[in-house]
């Protein structure tokens, strides 16, 4: 045998062998299974980062998997109104859902503790609490008899207090209101007095016009802009002592999500956390604008006086108390948030610049 015809071969088989092992590393991706998901949406797509990260997270799953993964979202209503999107999940009618979970609230007591509670943690510790502490295992602990699998997929900061036809001036200026407001924030304010009804969001502009509500709250400065709520009532009341921040999920069918290869769940973890990511990194930016915008065009903002906020943040502890004594679930989220945020008090008080530091003439 010559040595040009040994190289040759050797050349062939180190040919081979590269061509076997880019093979088997590409292998997972070439393998990937197809993925084509009907998504039902709580919220209009276009709320910015209330519901954008659902296009951020449908957009990346797509490019990632070379199309394996195809989720179609569809807007509030086209396929189940938004407050049976838990059921539709539950039950199988469709593979997953995008939504705010504290709208089941009704039959899961717990979830306003992951949605957006009174006086509750701001997103930082919040997401430290979700997926280094207890947040996430819990409320996979919640879901499971449900037959649901839940991601966190959308987290942004604090809600306005909400629009009012007059200054909120004391505690008692909620008393008689007819408002629409969620969450636990709603049951603090029956509490003092107030009507409370629960409506989805895009039916709020047609409630306040037609007066059948005196007052809403709904979500941040840019996104109310988007409803119109500017356009009826003037006056706009911060902060969101009701809902210190607000996540959006993906729901999962359980049985759709244990079906999956470990490589699509992966990608689908995955492909949440940067939503949130993304979603947060665009809701902090718009809210400048919209509030510059809103004074341009004569909205009055007010800020709550602090005795009213401390009023109110001792009747949410009192209420939170009574839902715990009712639900163990409950007691055990709100006992491991009040725990970790007693703890991190400390280094939220002493390593963060105080409030006003971010003030410029």
């Amino acid at each position: 045998m010559s040595v040009t015809h040994s190289f040759s071969r050797l050349t062939l088989g180190i040919s081979a062998a590269a061509l076997l092992a880019g093979s088997l590393l590409a292998s997972p991706a070439m393998a990937s299974e197809k993925i084509r998901w009907q998504v039902p949406l709580a919220f209009p797509s276009h709320l910015v980062g209330l519901t954008t990260p659902v296009k951020h997270l449908s957009e990346s799953l797509k490019a990632i998997s070379g199309g394996d993964i195809q989720l179609r979202y569809y807007e509030p209503g086209e396929l189940v109104p938004p407050f049976e999107i838990m059921n539709a999940v539950s039950s199988g009618k469709y593979p997953a859902g995008y939504t705010w979970i504290g709208y089941d609230q009704g039959s899961i007591p717990a979830l306003p503790l992951y949605s957006g509670a009174p006086f509750n943690m701001e997103p930082p510790a919040y997401l430290a609490w979700y997926y280094q502490g207890d947040g996430k295992k819990l409320l996979e602990e919640i879901y499971a008899p449900h037959k649901i699998h839940p991601m966190l997929c959308s987290i942004i900061g604090p809600e306005g207090a909400g629009w009012f036809a007059r200054p909120i001036e004391q505690l008692k200026d909620f008393d008689g209101l007819r408002i629409r407001f969620a969450g636990i924030g709603g049951k603090v304010l029956e509490k003092l007095g107030a009507s409370v009804t629960m409506i989805p969001g895009g039916e709020i502009y047609q409630a306040l016009e037609r007066k059948t509500i005196d007052a809403t709250e709904f979500s941040q400065p840019a996104i109310d802009k988007m409803l119109g709520l500017d356009q009826i009532i003037k006056n706009y009341i911060m902060p969101g002592w009701h809902q210190t921040l607000t996540t959006s999920h993906l729901l999962v069918n359980q049985d759709v999500w244990n079906k999956l290869t470990p490589q699509s769940r992966a990608l689908i973890e995955m492909g949440c956390e940067s939503a949130t990511l993304k979603g947060f990194a665009e809701s902090e930016w718009a809210q400048p604008a919209a509030l510059a915008a809103y004074q341009q065009e004569g909205v009055k903002p007010q800020v709550l006086p602090e005795p009213v906020l401390r009023e109110l943040q001792r009747v949410s502890n009192e209420v939170l108390d009574e839902m715990a004594a009712k639900d163990p679930m409950f007691k055990r989220v709100l006992s491991s948030q009040r725990e970790f945020m007693a703890q991190h008090a400390t280094w939220h008080g002493m390593g963060y610049l105080p409030r006003d530091y971010y003030q410029h003439d």
